[in-house]
């Protein structure tokens, strides 16, 4: 185990690398010019220069990379252009939202997605399995901003169960409707590979084996279909906490969540370069640690996978 967690470290490493220079050379250039975005189009040209030589911009790129990589190696991110704070206080000050709106829209998505999958399995070729298999493709094929408003318009609007927008006190009933709406499309996906790999596993030997001792179904398929058809839709799952952290942004917009995702879309907006080059680093460093807990998952789940590096 700890061989390979030293060499998943090891493979991080290049790729962090890879992420932070792609990115700084792709914001530097097509964000344009942020001490120009800051003052205006009609800004004094001595007071832009004089932006510019502050925030070191007025640097060639290959001389601001290392700069840039020689503070972060020691945990600088920088300062916000527009908030004037370090960047990492920014981040830090919107990760739990995010971080708490993706793991209750996951929840979302396997609990729906597993169930829905397992009844599909359960009743092939059937009206049940139409109809849950209809049902996951609507939620891979409706767009996330008009779902969110549909929901906002249906449960917010008409029946005042929940509110429409804002992140409250924190309370769960200002989480539901977006984690809803962030969990629809995982939700699909985990619903389609549940059922292929059910189906997959309820076709061997030993599945008939287990009916021919008379075991009861719920007994066969929670033991030894599900247990055993699992591991693809972890990496589902992996791959899939990942992209609900990064396409938080349209859920977090429509319904006034203050989130990273709607962090960086403001940042992007701003020509806030620091800002957008650390929630992309963040970003980065959440799909590494997603992957390596879905690896760890595999051995827990099955005994037969061994985790080794080399």
């Amino acid at each position: 185990m700890g061989r390979f967690l030293l060499g998943r470290c090891r493979q991080a490493v290049p790729v962090l690398f890879g992420v932070t220079l792609i990115t700084f050379l792709l914001t530097h250039v097509a964000l344009g010019d942020p001490a120009r975005a800051m003052m205006g189009q009609r800004a004094d040209p001595e007071m832009v220069a004089r932006i510019r030589a502050e925030y070191g911009l007025d640097k060639p790129l290959w001389s601001r990379y290392p700069l840039y990589m020689g503070k972060l190696l020691v945990g600088d991110l920088g300062y916000s252009y527009r908030q004037g704070r370090p960047v990492s206080h920014v981040v830090a000050e919107r990760l739990p939202a995010t971080v708490r709106l993706a793991v209750a829209a996951m929840m979302v998505a396997v609990i729906l997605g597993i169930a829905a999958g397992t009844i599909a399995a359960m009743r092939h070729n059937t009206m049940w399995d139409l109809l849950m298999m209809t049902i996951s493709l609507l939620g891979i094929s409706v767009p996330v901003f008009w779902l969110g408003m549909m929901l906002i318009l249906f449960f917010a609007v008409w029946l005042g169960w929940l509110p429409i927008s804002g992140y409250g006190d924190g309370a769960l009933k200002h989480l539901i409707l977006p984690a809803l709406t962030l969990g629809a499309l995982q939700a699909g996906y985990i619903a389609r590979m549940t059922r292929s790999a059910l189906l997959e596993v309820l076709r061997q030997e030993y599945v008939r084996t287990a009916r021919a001792k008379g075991l009861k179904e719920r007994v066969v398929i929670l033991k030894h279909g599900l247990r055993n058809g699992i591991l693809p839709v972890l990496t589902l799952v992996g791959i899939g906490l990942g992209d609900l952290l990064v396409g938080a942004p349209l859920t977090e917009i429509v319904f006034g969540w203050p989130g990273l995702g709607r962090l960086l879309v403001t940042a992007v907006g701003n020509r806030d370069l620091p800002v957008v080059l650390g929630s992309t680093l963040l970003f980065a460093l959440i799909y590494l640690g997603a992957n390596l807990l879905v690896d760890l998952a595999y051995a827990f789940v099955d005994p037969r996978v061994r985790l080794t590096e080399g």
